[in-house]
């Protein structure tokens, strides 16, 4: 598969999140090309701060293959990762994130902060971005306009 068949299916995991009225991001974790979890925003329906698409995803790798250390995964997702999550892949020690869309008002690994890269820590990721960025913004600004609509009704 290529870079865009994976985005494919995280930017179907994003539409699922908007159907759950949720912001919709998603997430595919891949190992060696393997589809290892894929995973969608859930604040709004677990009530947790937490519950961002790459958290999910990277929780549910960690478990499925008993290991904290997701070393040489590719992490798909369709939203520049935020502070939390560019932490949690450092951690993780994911190998390359490729997402389609900048954040440029919460993004933490290009747009703002360039936490995966930074110097004091002790993993570095490849990042690749622009990925399908055209269908991730439409997915994002689509959702958004349809939420503003219904607050001004």
């Amino acid at each position: 598969m290529k870079c865009s068949d994976y985005m494919q299916i995280a930017i179907q995991e994003a539409e699922v999140a908007a159907q759950e009225g949720e912001i919709p991001v998603g997430a595919v974790l891949v190992v060696n090309g393997e589809i290892i979890t894929k995973a969608h925003n859930q604040r709004e329906t677990t009530c947790d701060a937490t519950a961002h698409a790459e958290i999910l995803a990277i929780r549910e790798a960690c478990a499925k293959l008993q290991n904290w250390r997701l070393t040489g995964a590719d992490l798909y997702v369709t939203l520049e990762p935020c502070p939390m999550c560019a932490g949690a892949i450092v951690n993780a020690r994911i190998a390359r994130v490729i997402y389609g869309a900048a954040d440029n008002k919460a993004g933490g690994v290009d747009s703002l902060f360039n936490i995966v890269n930074n110097k004091n820590l002790d993993h570095r990721v490849e990042i690749l971005s622009g990925i399908c960025e055209n269908e991730c913004k439409a997915i994002l600004q689509n959702f958004l306009q349809k939420k503003r609509g219904e607050t001004d009704a």
